[in-house]
């Protein structure tokens, strides 16, 4: 069997995971563990339909890295809270689901599902790092349309999209890309940096909407062609020129924070799913007593043994 690397953004699905499961799931001791519980199911879903050998949670070791706020200090904020007295931002994370996360990385150790992150970087950087440095095809899966840009055939790296859902997800090639929103994966940085994104606090360049973002890229072909037509007042409408002449200050720090983080060293390790060992089986049993984990650890065990036999 060929081998195949899953990369999982984490956080993308313990959120969905959360709010797709009532709150009212908990261990005996009152903590909510829904989201715990949804999060297995969803790497047992996964498993079990895109048959992978490897498999990475990648994790926000930094949600929101100051290297990128230093270049634009919208990113992310509608996603802040500030503590005063604690001092530091932080995310915007509903108590409930704060609870849960410390629980679900135990819950991986246990199932020993590998978790890597990287100080001062998103788990998109990860991912982004993992999937062009990796040697076989990989797969994607996350909420966050961010990622599209590293779709590639050639490499065979695909995106498994869950915005519509886990039980109607998406699998994105260089096709997908192109026929929803005109670009080349390769251009998809580029068009969302002109587009903006209000989820991640990017403004994008006034005036300039989907439809202008890929024409631009389509007659230009990256940022670079589309700053350079503009300068020479080529290739574009006066109008358009002018907008995008008014927004290169923006555009000259944009694209380093849109474009995920390629060249990570992150380290050896091996992602290689495999069968637990008795000790693992005792450790998960414990922990599926301890936190009313029932039949989702069960599931995922199982997901696993048949993946190791695979």
């Amino acid at each position: 069997m060929t081998d195949r690397l899953m990369l999982l953004d984490s956080a993308s699905l313990y959120f969905r995971a959360f709010y797709g499961v009532p709150d009212k799931v908990r261990a005996p001791d009152g903590t909510p563990v829904n989201a715990v519980r949804g999060f297995l199911d969803i790497i047992t879903k996964l498993v079990t339909t895109y048959e992978p050998t490897h498999l990475v949670a990648c994790w926000d070791d930094d949600w929101r890295p100051q290297w990128r706020v230093d270049l634009i200090p919208t990113y992310k904020t509608h996603r802040v809270a500030q503590v005063i007295e604690v001092g530091p931002d932080v995310e915007v994370v509903p108590d409930p689901l704060e609870v849960q996360v410390p629980i679900i990385r135990e819950v991986l150790a246990a199932l020993d599902i590998t978790v890597i992150g990287a100080p001062e970087h998103e788990a998109d950087d990860v991912i982004g790092s993992l999937a062009t440095q990796a040697t076989g095809p990989v797969d994607i899966v996350t909420g966050d349309r961010d990622l599209f840009q590293l779709v590639d055939d050639a490499s065979d790296v695909r995106v498994v999209y869950t915005a519509r859902g886990m039980s109607n997800l998406e699998v994105l090639t260089d096709a997908s890309v192109v026929a929803k929103y005109g670009v080349l994966p390769s251009q998809y940085a580029d068009f969302a940096t002109l587009r903006g994104d209000a989820s991640d606090g990017l403004p994008g360049v006034a005036g300039i909407g989907e439809k202008s973002a890929a024409t631009l890229l389509a007659a230009h072909g990256d940022m670079a062609g589309i700053v350079a037509a503009a300068q020479r007042g080529e290739g574009m409408s006066a109008g358009v020129a002018a907008k995008i002449l008014a927004g290169s200050a923006y555009l000259e720090v944009a694209p380093t924070v849109v474009e995920v983080v390629k060249t990570l060293d992150l380290g050896a390790f091996d992602a290689r799913l495999h069968a637990l060992t008795d000790e693992q089986r005792r450790r998960t049993t414990a922990l599926a007593d301890q936190w009313a984990l029932g039949t989702a650890m069960t599931r995922i065990i199982d997901t696993l043994d048949a993946a190791a036999s695979r």
